[in-house]
């Protein structure tokens, strides 16, 4: 039997990162993404966000990849908020996303950042927070 141990930290964000994830609807979105995944057999271990992304901090099965994850989870609740019209319009997340493995020594950390994220950007906007690990990663932006 093998023994397989990765964290992920996701992000993504709604299509042209529409601030349309209010505060009434966000826990109820954030709560199907963690059912939904758990029923697929994908271990969420937090999930929250703010009005325009969500975080997730995951636990690879040693048969799944990050993209299949992530795919599995945009797809099935996007359709879920559409189905349940819980927004105005027609309801999409970006395609892209924002992944980045995570050391066990760090869980605690990134947990309680994902937990904080109300107040966290109460403090800093969302694309200054992109800037910030842009910079600590190293990443550039790549333009198709």
């Amino acid at each position: 039997m093998s023994w397989v141990s990765i964290w992920v930290h996701l992000v993504f964000t709604t299509k042209n990162r529409e601030k349309i994830l209010v505060k009434e609807i966000r826990n109820e979105v954030f709560q199907h993404i963690k059912q939904n995944a758990d029923k697929k057999g994908i271990w969420i271990d937090s999930v929250n966000g703010f009005m325009e992304h969500v975080h997730c901090l995951l636990s690879l099965n040693n048969d799944q990849s990050i993209s299949q994850v992530t795919q599995l989870i945009k797809g099935e609740s996007s359709f879920w908020i559409n189905n349940n019209r819980l927004v105005n319009g027609k309801f999409n997340w970006q395609d892209d996303y924002w992944a980045v493995s995570v050391s066990e020594s760090h869980l605690k950390s990134v947990r309680k950042y994902i937990h904080e994220q109300e107040e966290h950007h109460r403090v800093i906007s969302f694309d200054e927070e992109i800037e910030r690990f842009m910079k600590k990663y190293g990443w550039v932006y790549v333009k198709g």
